[in-house]
């Protein structure tokens, strides 16, 4: 029979819709205002890590919360929170390449890693090393001694196929796994520890054998809050680079800069200058957080920029993150 001269089926379902809506509406005013839990959208805060330099390049340590501003794809943020910390502890993995295009760096490599654990591994401090050619093997685990890392390079330089592998064993068929080294370096080892944290890359940024690309290989160190150094030892050929020595450059400078981390010239520079000048940017840190005012994991890329609003100040951060779920 007809209601309003509307079938009776359609009738019937507009109730049970209106019943519906009815019941949601009883679920929300229950939840917010009988003691349940209510509906919250999964805001996950973002952390960055940064250092401020002035004009004449020297360090700043006096910056507070009301001299910077975060900006999300040009958004203003709310800084959450903001600490300087002076001296932290130093968790770190460094990263040799013993492939065949680095084999006349050997001694330059070793040479480096003793001066760095001499004299900036400190007593707080943690280093691993990984060592990669046509695999990445973790060469040294975390510790606090620097004389013991080297003890394990020294093995490893004479049989490393006695050393473990880091991430998942691929059939490789040539021999440069850069982009893994790193992957696996932060998603298997720094990925999971807290406090400041950095990779020390050596390399001329080639790659021929890697399961990851450039890009994944910076969203996982940016995702981690990780920052790269990359330092480049490039062979030439008549004293110029090849048009390959070009691309693994612009490779070192993009991973370093997209993480928030410096691109060392090794030929350039001797290790003493630029691992003080790592390790005083490590040791002077400046961290702050925010709850992105776009709460929606979107699989997008969220530039982030830290800008000083002291006249003269440049800062350095990671460029930004991927915002994924993290359900």
């Amino acid at each position: 029979m007809p209601i309003c001269g509307q079938p009776l089926s359609r009738f019937r379902r507009g109730r049970k819709l209106a019943v519906l809506l009815f019941a949601c509406l009883c679920c929300s005013f229950v939840g917010s205002g009988l003691g349940q839990e209510p509906f919250r959208v999964n805001v996950r805060l973002v952390n960055v890590a940064f250092s401020a330099r002035d004009a004449q390049g020297v360090l700043i340590d006096n910056l507070t919360k009301d001299d910077v501003e975060v900006f999300e794809d040009a958004v203003p943020q709310k800084i959450s929170f903001f600490a300087h910390s002076v001296d932290v502890p130093l968790t770190l993995g460094l990263v040799v390449d013993f492939s065949a295009s680095q084999h006349q760096f050997s001694k330059q490599h070793e040479h480096a890693l003793e001066i760095f654990l001499k004299d900036v591994l400190g007593p707080r401090d943690r280093a691993f090393l990984v060592g990669f050619g046509n695999h990445v093997r973790l060469v040294s685990d975390f510790s606090q001694s620097g004389a013991q890392i080297l003890e394990q390079l020294e093995i490893y330089r004479h049989h490393d196929g006695h050393f473990p592998e880091l991430g998942a064993k691929e059939t490789r068929v040539l021999g440069t796994a850069f982009y893994d080294s790193m992957f696996y370096s932060v998603t298997e080892k720094l990925g999971r520890e807290s406090g400041r944290r950095a990779l020390l890359v050596f390399s001329d940024g080639e790659d021929n054998s890697s399961s990851h690309d450039m890009m994944t290989t910076i969203e996982a160190a940016q995702a981690a809050n990780v920052l790269v150094f990359t330092v480049r030892y490039t062979e030439k050929q008549h004293g110029r680079l090849t048009a390959r020595s070009k691309y693994g450059m612009r490779v070192m400078d993009r991973i370093a800069k997209e993480t928030g981390g410096q691109h060392v010239d090794a030929g350039a520079t001797e290790p003493g200058t630029y691992f003080r000048h790592i390790a005083e940017e490590l040791r002077s840190s400046y961290e702050l957080a925010y709850y992105p005012s776009n709460p929606i994991p979107d699989e997008t890329f969220r530039k982030i920029a830290i800008r000083p609003k002291v006249a003269g100040v440049t800062v350095r951060s990671r460029t930004g993150y991927f915002s994924r779920s993290t359900d």
